[in-house]
């Protein structure tokens, strides 16, 4: 398949990611966080938005999850890792963890680091939510990290960035980097849903190469920005 966009240190593709990744080489490491089925409207504090198609029944949402998680197992190598950041959400007055269907892949649970990300979700008829999950999932149980010279817990408290009006709530670029600086070995890193771009982007800061696929082509564009920049800049 053409790329979207390629240069030295990465390349996107434009479309599924169950049709892509099938054609991809081995990767050393993914690193994503894919849409949370949250429904039509997604608020944040006051503000109501549509960022993308985020509706689909929940069984279906959580087939769909499975089928791509081990897609990335079959294009991961042997000691590789997955970091899956997903959410605890609320449908029909109860919690659904991503363990429900992460047990259901090939997939290794090997840690849960809880990010602290203060969110502006003022529901009251709970304890306020203000953390979300990073799933560390591995193929083999004897994968470790290479480096943890910063001591890095398993709670980070890192503020939710966004790219001005392209992409409301991204993770904060700091996130897949601390991430990358604890495995100084990889080389390729592969986000299958790669929204603006902030995996690739910090990867391409750490010298790394990396791979990203994203199905709404006006991300895309925004990605492919970024990786061209030189130096970022999120006010457009």
């Amino acid at each position: 398949m053409k790329p979207y966009y390629q240069d030295a240190s990465g390349t996107i593709y434009h479309g599924d990611c169950r049709d892509i990744l099938p054609s991809l080489d081995p990767v050393d490491l993914v690193l994503t966080s894919p849409p949370f089925n949250l429904g039509a409207i997604h608020h944040t504090d006051n503000y109501r938005h549509s960022p993308y198609p985020d509706d689909l029944p929940e069984e279906e949402y959580q087939a769909q999850q499975v089928t791509i998680l081990n897609l990335c197992w079959d294009k991961t190598k042997t000691r590789g890792s997955l970091f899956y950041e997903h959410t605890n959400r609320i449908k029909d007055g109860l919690q659904i963890t991503p363990y429900r269907w992460i047990f259901k892949t090939k997939w290794l649970d090997k840690q849960e680091i809880v990010w602290e990300n203060r969110s502006h979700n003022f529901d009251k008829i709970r304890f306020l939510p203000k953390t979300q999950r990073i799933y560390w999932l591995v193929k083999d149980a004897k994968t470790i990290l290479e480096n943890n010279d910063l001591l890095l817990e398993d709670l980070w408290r890192l503020q939710p960035e966004g790219t001005g009006k392209a992409h409301a709530r991204a993770f904060p670029q700091t996130l897949p980097s601390r991430i990358l600086v604890c495995f100084p070995s990889i080389q390729i890193v592969l986000d299958p849903f790669m929204g603006s771009g902030t995996t690739l982007r910090a990867a391409k800061d750490l010298g790394r190469k990396a791979i990203g696929i994203e199905i709404e082509e006006k991300y895309c564009e925004v990605a492919a920005k970024r990786m061209s920049q030189t130096v970022m800049d999120l006010s457009d």
